[in-house]
């Protein structure tokens, strides 16, 4: 499923929810949790790589498209090193929840500064920040890249090139609530028809006009598989009304740097660009090529034959 993932609706949970959350998470994990581990298996407390531990586990934020993605990405990556590999999808605050409490070895989608600023407060001293792998995640207006308006700007003068809509996403997203109180007052756009309805009925659209070689104006995001997917680009935003870009960062538990300092460097070195990433996702969730999330990371690897040689090059290990 494609989020409406924005700041406001990636609100975090209650802390009395949280922690209830994590009450359960250990019959949550038992039940759930996939063992996807084709290494050597066994005990945790025997070293497989270098001075590591074992076994990894993998908390992975529900809904996140980008922090799916690059969890198979790693799933693989460990376990061609010879971890063994579990993983556990959840809301975003039992996933945090059980980090801190120590359910969880790393997660590796956190945005900061802004959208986890709350959880970073309470679990800040509780977790170790790995660093961060993309420094561009933000909400955008996107635009079908051969049309005439190159800032939201010109969107209000050239509306009629773009049928005087714009298409929109969920009515509770937070990129919905910041493109009516701030994108459109900002850039004058109340003469556009701001049309509200759901994710895939955005993306549909996006496919129609660009596959029909029409103009379109869009709310959108950083990561997205569209930006892989359709020819489209980002209006730019000389007002700053959609807010500043965000880096995705992982954390790991608070003893995660002595349980596993190479893999610490392996993730320290670990970055994806625009393109590898959206390729990824696209990959992985816009295409029936591929059974399942393994079976399109491994695809994905194919076509970047040199990407862990190179990740292991650059963390020195």
């Amino acid at each position: 499923m494609t989020p409406a993932r924005t700041r406001t609706t990636r609100r975090p949970v209650r802390r009395t929810a949280a922690v209830a959350a994590t009450a359960v998470l250990g019959l949550a994990l038992t039940a759930c949790a996939t063992d996807s581990g084709s290494g050597s298996g066994g005990d945790s407390d025997v070293p497989m790589n270098g001075d590591d531990e074992a076994a990894v586990s993998i908390g992975i934020p529900s809904g996140w498209d980008e922090g799916i993605a690059v969890s198979h990405l790693w799933t693989a990556i460990l376990e061609e090193e010879g971890y063994d590999v579990s993983s556990q999808t959840a809301d975003v605050g039992v996933v945090y929840t059980g980090l801190a409490g120590g359910d969880f070895d790393v997660t590796l989608d956190v945005w900061l500064p802004y959208t986890h600023a709350s959880y970073e407060e309470e679990y800040g001293e509780e977790v170790t920040d790995l660093g961060y792998w993309y420094d561009d995640a933000k909400l955008t207006i996107a635009v079908n890249e051969d049309s005439p308006a190159q800032s939201l700007e010109d969107l209000a003068g050239m509306s009629g090139e773009y049928g005087d809509k714009l298409v929109g996403i969920e009515a509770g997203a937070g990129l919905t609530k910041i493109t009516q109180e701030e994108v459109i007052p900002t850039y004058g756009l109340e003469g556009m028809d701001y049309s509200i309805s759901s994710t895939p009925a955005m993306l549909a659209e996006l496919k129609g006009a660009t596959d029909a070689g029409e103009n379109i104006a869009v709310t959108l995001w950083r990561p997205h598989w569209a930006y892989d997917e359709f020819p489209v680009r980002d209006l730019e935003d000389p007002e700053g009304a959609l807010g500043e870009a965000e880096k995705i960062h992982m954390w790991g538990s608070s003893d995660f740097e002595e349980r596993y300092p190479t893999l610490t460097k392996m993730l320290g070195a670990f970055t994806l660009d625009d393109e590898q990433l959206f390729s990824l996702e696209n990959m992985m969730f816009n295409s029936d090529e591929y059974a399942d999330e393994a079976e399109a990371v491994q695809a994905w690897l194919e076509a970047n034959p040199t990407f862990v040689d190179d990740l292991k090059e650059s963390a020195g290990v």
